[in-house]
């Protein structure tokens, strides 16, 4: 019996120090998943994205990058089928800021538990859900809630802005709905959940630190911090500094996309749950 006993001690402590299981993992989302590894069109704002951050912690983790900029879970959800998913260990679905903005209706939670289609932002996660499940039945999925995020300006297109979640879309829609259908899928569904509208530490007052445009009544470049900018009108030219120079950059570095202490929450935050598989 002593023998067995010291058999088994011997298995157990190799397999504690036995490398872990090679693992694979499709990133799905868009822009802030698109533009890992591509930090030239940020302007070098980033290094690097959460997912090269991910596999440093985890270098027995493989991804393949589904990031598409400004798709929506409608978008994701409607080319489903040509998008070049494969069968992995991990899928997470990183979605919902652009959701917001396009005015992709909420939907409620019958229209995923009732695949009614990809008109709302629940059904078009049933889509998406079932083509996973299709891949591999086995899989540990995802879902990440959306940043938080303050005014956006398009670092290579300073005419391109987008409002702060500080107040609705343009259908009278919180940000906050679309995270909210996102915890709730991954609660009824026991999915693994990220949520970083809620628990990253950003916020609409902090994604960035101030926002620097002409005071209307001067013309001097002023720094505004939330939520003073909010009601300074923004009318670019094509000699209008950029609104965020880089000791404006906090969670995110053009109001919208995270920065590099923004992707690394992100992937602190993966890491955490991945790491239990």
């Amino acid at each position: 019996m002593k023998k067995i006993a010291v058999l088994l001690a011997l298995v157990g402590l190799l397999a504690a120090f036995a490398p872990p299981k090679e693992k694979t993992w499709m990133a799905i989302g868009d822009s802030i998943t698109y533009l890992n590894g591509r930090p030239n069109l940020t302007k070098n704002r980033i290094t690097k994205g959460y997912m090269d951050r991910v596999v440093e912690k985890l270098p027995y983790i493989h991804f393949k990058n589904e990031g598409f900029s400004g798709w929506t879970i409608k978008a994701i959800a409607d080319n489903i089928n040509n998008l070049g998913l494969e069968k992995a260990d991990f899928y997470s679905v990183f979605l919902g800021t652009n959701d917001w903005w396009t005015n992709l209706p909420v939907g409620t939670y019958d229209d995923y538990k009732n695949a009614t289609g990809d008109a709302t932002a629940y059904g078009s996660y049933r889509t998406v859900v079932d083509k996973i499940r299709s891949l591999n039945d086995h899989a540990v999925i995802v879902l990440i809630t959306p940043f938080q995020r303050a005014d956006y300006v398009d670092i290579n297109n300073i005419h391109s802005t987008i409002h702060g979640s500080y107040k609705p879309n343009n259908s009278g829609v919180p940000l906050v709905a679309y995270a909210n259908a996102i915890i709730d899928i991954a609660q009824k569904e026991h999915f693994e959940l990220v949520d970083l509208y809620n628990k990253s530490g950003a916020t609409v007052a902090n994604a960035v630190n101030f926002k620097r445009i002409p005071d209307p009544k001067t013309g001097a470049y002023k720094s505004y911090k939330y939520p003073d900018y909010i009601d300074v009108p923004f009318n670019p030219t094509d000699t209008t500094a950029y609104p965020y120079p880089l000791d404006a950059m906090n969670w995110c570095y053009d109001g919208l996309h995270p920065s590099d202490k923004g992707h690394q929450r992100i992937a602190d935050m993966l890491v955490k749950v991945m790491k239990k598989y």
